[in-house]
């Protein structure tokens, strides 16, 4: 039996087909991107349909993002929206450079759509501070919330709040999907927790001590990680394990850390499920020596300091969940939500599991871009 996206897809081949013999004009291309984005539905197939009739736009560093000029008036064309919407990112560790590529995302996506976005919440994981920035967004009447849902019962006021006022509430990087939040856009936490434990075992087939490092335990973003590799751990009884709390700010990471790997002298390793966290443990390896004594480590995100650690061997791995995606495709959802009047838009969507080891890394490490935060300029530049 033929799938509905099978379905789909034939009918937009036959449309395109009988309209062969017309001319190749402006027009048309943007009724076929129409067409296609509105038979064939979901936030990356209308991005990539979206990028090929505008065109990307040149990025820059601000914390909101407005789109001008072509991209504004061809996106009008196409979706039939003359309002400039206006959005809000509420974020957990705002300040984080995991996020610096997730606010690129969003900002390209502005330019591209004609719509702007504001970034804020807390620097420190501070839940009060995060629902004060989503109650402003409210009052603003703003057009739409993407926010990190960090915890399971602060944010479903806030959010059906703004549900209740019309405004599309989506979520990013961390879900509580009982808030009543229309997406998820990010990685399936539990599972990505549960395959790397399955890469330390495979680490360390003999067993011994370990630290198992976490920002902030409890938050909905790294609990469901640190959860699942301990599920996977818990199979393995030869290998034992510290869990650390390391705290939100990079610098206390590294001396939690730090702390920690000297006072376990006798440990094989050291995995963390945040990206503060695994740069510091990559840190610490390298700064005390542990790879010549044959400790093990790995962990989650791409900071441009655990690519260039991981590219020189200090630790085996690291998980990329694309954090670009996190930021582009929430605005696109909210942008459709509001274009077509709640008729579409949001869409759970998984941005992935990529484990990275010293080989895979390297396009990583001998690149600059906007999609890995590492540089401003649109576009793959060689380092």
């Amino acid at each position: 039996m033929s799938s509905p996206e099978d379905v789909m897809g034939d009918a937009v081949e036959r449309l395109e087909f009988d309209e062969r013999a017309e001319e190749e004009t402006r027009g048309k291309k943007l009724r076929q991107v129409t067409r296609r984005a509105a038979l064939t539905g979901g936030a990356a197939g209308v991005a990539a349909l979206a990028l090929q009739a505008c065109g990307s736009s040149s990025s820059s560093s601000g914390t909101a993002s407005a789109s001008t000029g072509s991209s504004s008036s061809a996106a009008s064309s196409i979706f039939g929206v003359g309002a400039h919407y206006k959005f809000t990112m509420v974020n957990h560790v705002t300040t984080n450079v995991f996020f610096t590529p997730t606010q690129s995302g969003a900002s390209d996506a502005c330019k591209l759509l004609g719509c702007s976005y504001t970034w804020t919440g807390s620097a420190t994981s501070n839940v009060g501070e995060m629902i004060n920035s989503l109650n402003g967004a409210i009052s603003s009447k703003v057009d739409g919330i993407a926010t990190s849902l960090i915890s399971p019962t602060a944010f479903t006021s806030p959010v059906q709040k703004a549900l209740s006022a019309g405004i599309p509430v989506v979520s990013y990087n961390a879900d509580e999907p009982q808030t009543g939040r229309l997406a998820y856009i990010g990685q399936d936490l539990f599972v990505s927790g549960q395959e790397m434990g399955q890469h330390i075992v495979s680490l360390l087939p003999n067993g011994g001590e370990i630290g198992l490092f976490i920002a902030t335990p409890g938050a909905a973003n790294i609990q469901p990680r640190i959860d699942g590799a301990k599920d996977t751990l818990k199979a393995h009884p030869n290998i034992k394990y510290d869990v650390v709390a390391t705290g939100a700010a990079v610098p206390a990471e590294l001396t939690a850390i730090n702390s920690w790997a000297q006072g376990h002298s006798s440990a094989k390793g050291m995995f963390a499920v945040d990206a503060g966290s695994t740069q510091g443990l990559a840190q610490t390896i390298q700064k005390q020596g542990l790879k010549a004594k044959g400790w093990v480590g790995g962990g989650y995100d791409l900071t441009p300091i655990t690519e260039q650690l991981l590219h020189a061997g200090y630790i085996e791995f690291t998980i990329d969940q694309q954090p670009y995606l996190q930021g582009f495709l929430p605005i696109l959802e909210l942008y459709f939500y509001n274009a077509s009047q709640g008729l579409t838009g949001p869409a759970d969507v998984d941005t992935g599991l990529k484990f990275l080891n010293k080989t895979t890394v390297t396009p990583y490490s001998s690149t600059k871009s906007r999609y890995e935060g590492t540089s401003n300029s649109p576009g793959v530049q060689k380092s």
